[in-house]
């Protein structure tokens, strides 16, 4: 079993599902699918990684309050360690509005706090003993970076929506060895994703929702993989950590960077198919079941 270090990012969040958006007018709307659930890009990962076998540490902010408590009763699983530090603006909440396209309005009614009062050197035994480090874009996670570097480890990190200009993301662009994100705000990604490798970086994974996902590699190799069509769409929070948490489990076994890609694709889509930020049934099992099914011929 295989351990993986994973810090920043767990919230409580309000999700609501409309067919589509509301317009940007006065107005009442009577009916929704409405749930409340763990949320969150760590705790995305973090849930993804213990269900696929690895002894996984998760380190976030919570809240000293009954969000907190709800947060904790998700973060259950038998190889999930979870070490949080109390935030004093209390757990961090979002309003998560989707429509039946899968697209999100993400709404932060509780931001964690950027400079928390945190002694960062309690990591360092966590880090050291991590075969995989993932640091999340959480304000607070870019003073773990330095740690990393001492330690001589190397970085995963999903920029997530990054926009290729935004100086926020600039310490976790350089400290990375290993960078994911989306298309979502890049239409010119694959400049960036050279750029990236030529200045030293070993891969770039970016997703493109039901586009599928461009891998470029450190031998300049372009990896196209498309998604499945098979998985029925019912709630697309989480999808992306769930693909980065399906593309390392294939990493950890030493599988080409396309055959990665594919387990990743399998776990995005198990993860569409649950109302929680990962698949309801994932599991090692589950995945290489999946792997035979639409992989194998």
């Amino acid at each position: 079993m295989k351990n993986i270090f994973v810090i920043g990012g767990a919230s409580y969040n309000s999700v609501i599902t409309l067919d589509e958006f509301p317009e940007a007018i006065p107005q009442t709307i009577h009916n929704c699918d409405f749930n409340e659930t763990i949320g969150n890009t760590g705790a995305g990962k973090a849930l993804a990684f213990s269900k696929l076998g690895f002894y996984t540490t998760f380190h976030s902010l919570i809240g000293n309050d009954s969000f907190g408590e709800k947060v904790m009763s998700y973060l259950q699983e038998p190889t999930l360690n979870f070490i949080n530090d109390i935030d004093k603006k209390g757990t961090e909440r979002h309003l998560n509005i989707m429509n039946n396209k899968g697209e999100r309005i993400s709404i932060f009614m509780n931001p964690s706090s950027d400079v928390p009062d945190i002694d960062y050197s309690k990591f360092e035994k966590e880090v050291l003993k991590a075969s995989f480090i993932v640091v999340n874009i959480a304000n607070y996670c870019r003073n773990i970076l330095p740690i990393c570097k001492q330690l001589n480890k190397e970085v995963w990190t999903d920029l997530h929506d990054y926009d290729g200009k935004n100086q926020y993301h600039q310490d976790f662009i350089d400290a990375a060895t290993y960078t994911f994100l989306s298309s979502d705000n890049l239409s010119d990604y694959k400049s960036f994703m050279e750029e990236q490798i030529a200045n030293g970086k070993k891969l770039v994974v970016c997703t493109h929702g039901k586009g599928g996902a461009t891998a470029y590699t450190i031998n300049q190799e372009w990896i196209e993989v498309p998604i499945i069509e098979n998985y029925t769409m019912i709630n697309t929070n989480g999808a992306g950590d769930s693909f980065f948490a399906g593309f390392l489990y294939g990493f950890s076994n030493g599988y080409d960077i396309k055959k990665c890609m594919q387990y990743g694709t399998i776990t995005a889509g198990l993860c569409i198919e649950s109302e929680m930020i990962t698949g309801n049934r994932l599991s090692k099992i589950l995945i290489e079941e999946e792997f035979s099914k639409y992989y194998i011929k």
